[in-house]
């Protein structure tokens, strides 16, 4: 990445741990950026625009004439990341941002428009983001979900939150899903990712 690149995600951290928002790290961005690169992506849809971090690194592994559809609650954090993304040096035209809770937004998104779908949203609802990122991949397309280690709370036996719970679904119906070939990448808080069959 270039300069302006790099200054533009210091800035988008920077609003980010003000706002009190965990971003992804630098290695799972890293990934991030090679995995849009390896399914040379044109349409990615991400849950949780954040302040842009991520989305940077997306747009970096896309290819040059990609469009970022990015889903977020709030619309401020999505002015952080229009800005970010412009002083990174990308057009307006390449991300289209769309404020709103993910499963109200995701129903109206195009069946099999999209090469790689990003959740890190409501952990909540990771099971019904799986759903619908099935119906929006194309065949040999990928879902990745951010923060499946919930800081080691995952494979922890003691009781856990709702949301750990949660997580522990998801990855068994990742695992036991026959149209999803898996794996689990050991950056930043745990990256899942799965490629749809073709």
């Amino acid at each position: 990445m270039d300069d302006s690149a790099e200054a533009a995600l210091r800035w988008s951290r920077d609003c980010a741990r003000e706002a009190g928002i965990r971003t992804v790290t630098t290695g799972t961005g890293a990934a991030l950026r090679l995995l849009a690169a390896t399914t040379d992506a044109k349409a990615v849809a991400e849950i949780g625009t954040g302040t842009g971090v991520s989305g940077i690194y997306l747009l970096h592994g896309m290819r040059p004439d990609g469009v970022l559809t990015t889903v977020d609650l709030e619309p401020e954090r999505q002015t952080f990341a229009k800005q970010a993304f412009r002083s990174a040096g990308f057009a307006g035209n390449r991300a289209r941002f769309i404020p709103g809770r993910a499963l109200d937004v995701l129903p109206r998104l195009a069946d099999g428009g999209y090469d790689l779908v990003f959740c890190d949203g409501d952990l909540m609802e990771c099971l019904e983001y799986l759903a619908e990122s099935l119906r929006l991949l194309r065949p040999g397309g990928l879902v990745c979900f951010e923060g499946v280690f919930a800081d080691g709370r995952t494979v922890d036996s003691a009781m856990q939150p709702a949301e750990v719970l949660r997580l522990r679904e998801l990855l068994r119906a990742v695992r036991e899903s026959t149209t999803l070939v898996p794996a689990l990448l050991p950056v930043g808080d745990g990256l899942l990712c799965a490629v749809k069959r073709g």
